[in-house]
């Protein structure tokens, strides 16, 4: 069993910066591949990075690429979002995800937490 919990959400403007955290629970965290997906009002979940289990290997949704960077500190259970120059359309529920199978890309995602809302201001 895996439990995710994020945090860091909040109300930015344009062009702010904002870090999400996720802890997780679990013995064996630094084998399980990472994701973080968003959903906005009226729009189906989508991917957004995803950080395999050592950390070599990270992936982006083209739509971020160049402004949010995924990290994990496998010591402490922990997966970051740093979110740079954010823009309006950014503006969702940022859940992360868990892959306890150990292959990349990620599939499936077995564990989700509940989420942080991240509202971008123009």
């Amino acid at each position: 069993q895996v439990q995710l919990v994020e945090s860091g959400g909040g109300l930015v403007q344009v062009g702010d910066s904002l870090r999400l955290s996720c802890a997780a629970s679990g013995r064996s965290f630094s084998s399980y591949p990472m994701g973080w997906f968003r959903q906005a009002p009226g729009k189906d979940r989508e991917f957004v990075t995803a950080i395999s289990g050592s950390g070599r290997w990270t992936d982006y949704a083209d739509s971020v690429k160049g402004r949010f960077t995924i990290s994990r500190d496998n010591v402490k259970n922990m997966v970051y979002l740093q979110m740079n120059s954010l823009k309006p359309e950014d503006t969702a529920v940022y859940s992360c995800a868990a892959a306890t199978t150990p292959r990349w890309p990620p599939k499936p995602y077995d564990y989700w937490g509940q989420g942080t809302q991240v509202t971008v201001s123009s």
